[in-house]
C-alpha cells in the first residue's frame, strides 16, 4: 500500500466532516470546504480518524491513494489552522496598500495594479512591503500568491520585484565593461 495513503488523518475536535459518496464537505472554526474525489477510492471515518482506501493495486489507484489522503489531510487544516503565503515587495518607490479588500500595488508599472481577492482570500499588510494571503484553501492561496508575484517577478540583476518571503534571488553580475588600457 501506499505509505502516505494509508496513514490515518486524525480530526481536530473542532472539525465536522460529512462524507457523500465521492464528495467530502469539512467544517471548521475557519470556514468549509468540498471536494469531489475519484469514484474508485474509499473514504471513511471511523474513531475520529479518516481513512482512504483504494480497490486494487492497479498504477493509477496507487497514485489516487495518496493524493487523496494529501487533500483530505489539506482541507482539515486548512479549516482548522488556515493557511498563508507571505510575499515581499523590493524595490524602491515599490509599495502595496489595501483598499476596502482589494490590494493596490505600485511596482514599476506606468499604473496602478488593483488585484481583487477572490471568495475565501483575505490579504493583510505588514507595513508598505510585506503581504500576506490567507485562507482555507491551500490551492486557492498557493494560486493567488503566485498571480501577485507573476504582477513582477523579481529581477536577476538588481533583485527587484516581488518574491516570497523566504525565496532567495541569485543575482547575476552585469555586463562587464570593455578593459580600459591602450591596445598594442
Amino acid at each position: 500500500m501506499s505509505r502516505v495513503g494509508r496513514m490515518p488523518i486524525p480530526l481536530p475536535p473542532d472539525v465536522a466532516v460529512d462524507i457523500k459518496g465521492n464528495e467530502v464537505i469539512v467544517r471548521g472554526t475557519k470556514g468549509e470546504l468540498r471536494r469531489c474525489f475519484h469514484p474508485h477510492m474509499s473514504i471513511t471515518l471511523k474513531d475520529g480518524n479518516l481513512l482512504v482506501s483504494r480497490p486494487d493495486d492497479e498504477k493509477i489507484h496507487v497514485a489516487l491513494h495518496g493524493l487523496t489522503r494529501s487533500l483530505l489531510a489539506n482541507m482539515i487544516e486548512g479549516v482548522s489552522k488556515g493557511f498563508e503565503k507571505n510575499l515581499a515587495i523590493v524595490g524602491v518607490g515599490y509599495r502595496a496598500q489595501k483598499v476596502g479588500d482589494k490590494l493596490m500595488l505600485q511596482v514599476g508599472h506606468s499604473h496602478r495594479v488593483e488585484i481583487s481577492p477572490p471568495a475565501g482570500i483575505s490579504f493583510a499588510l505588514e507595513g508598505v512591503n510585506r503581504i500576506k494571503v490567507i485562507g482555507v484553501d491551500k490551492e486557492l492561496v498557493g494560486d493567488v500568491a503566485a498571480k501577485i508575484r507573476a504582477v513582477r517577478p523579481p529581477d536577476t540583476y538588481k533583485g527587484k520585484g516581488i518574491r516570497y518571503q523566504e525565496e532567495r534571488i541569485r543575482l547575476k553580475a552585469g555586463k562587464v565593461g570593455r578593459v580600459t588600457g591602450k591596445r598594442k
